[in-house]
């Protein structure tokens, strides 16, 4: 089970991410790993997105960047001798917020996630759904700006994983916190109003929850896909497209009126 992780408290609009052509280059075992090769990513304030990609994307890489720091398990989040209540309230306390307002915090957020009948329990009575749910709770307690989460269902059984997404979406958005959130599960980034994924290092795709009202009055939201050109005028094509139209080293471009038409070039019999 991975962490959910707060940037320290700002501005109550909100604050918003901009990354311009970042790159993150390290050395593993003598060789020299490009994990990030000149990604853009926008972010707007109030905005929950997910960031998905292959294991080695880069996806852990940027989420790392923006956080400064990331813990990767639960039990780094909650200390193991305090009750739940003491977990939340201690950001407040390192704040220097005065006891009767860190007990009232603790007490609303626990009743937010679900847990207002478990704030005397210590992690270690918690299950891991619940656990992770405590950690959501400490992660807003000095209401943050910024909401940062590194797979914050792994682990986690499928209903349990649902209950954990549902809250954490809900009151990010009832907070108005800015959310970013690197997830594996479909389910996870389903619920986000975006979802970036990332390609070697870059971003190669944006798939956005489209919005509108339909016949009878209802909210009817359509979640469309878009490839993403970055700065350097760079676009990356979805896998099942390169092999569907047997795509190799040149592609033929024509241009329409709006639009632009995609062909295989020659094979000029280069390895």
């Amino acid at each position: 089970m991975k962490l959910v992780a707060a940037a320290s408290s700002g501005p109550k609009q909100g604050t918003s991410i901009h990354c311009r052509g970042l790159v993150r280059i390290y050395q593993a075992e003598g060789i020299e790993v490009v994990a990030l090769q000149g990604l853009d990513l926008e972010v707007p304030a109030g905005e929950l997105v997910a960031v998905v990609g292959a294991s080695g994307s880069g996806k852990s890489t940027l989420l790392n960047i923006l956080a400064g720091l990331v813990w990767q398990q639960t039990a780094r989040n909650l200390l193991p001798y305090l009750s739940a209540a003491e977990n939340v309230a201690l950001p407040l306390a390192l704040a220097g917020v005065p006891r009767r307002e860190r007990r009232e915090r603790a007490a609303e957020l626990l009743g937010r996630v679900g847990l207002g009948h478990r704030a005397r329990h210590r992690p270690s009575a918690l299950s891991g759904g619940e656990q992770q749910r405590v950690a959501i709770a400490v992660a807003l307690a000095n209401r943050p700006a910024l909401l940062l989460a590194d797979e914050p269902t792994g682990e986690l059984d499928s209903g349990t994983a649902d209950e954990v997404i549902a809250v954490l979406t809900e009151v990010t958005r009832d907070v108005g916190v800015t959310g970013v959130l690197v997830t594996h599960d479909a389910e996870v980034s389903a619920r986000a109003d975006r979802t970036v994924t990332i390609r070697d290092g870059r971003v190669a795709a944006e798939t956005i929850a489209m919005r509108s009202i339909g016949s009878w009055g209802e909210e009817v939201v359509e979640r469309r896909e878009f490839a993403v050109l970055d700065r350097a005028g760079r676009l990356q094509l979805p896998d099942d497209h390169v092999k569907e139209l047997a795509l190799r080293r040149r592609v033929e471009l024509e241009l329409g009126d709006d639009h632009v038409t995609l062909r295989p070039g020659p094979d000029l019999g280069e390895r």
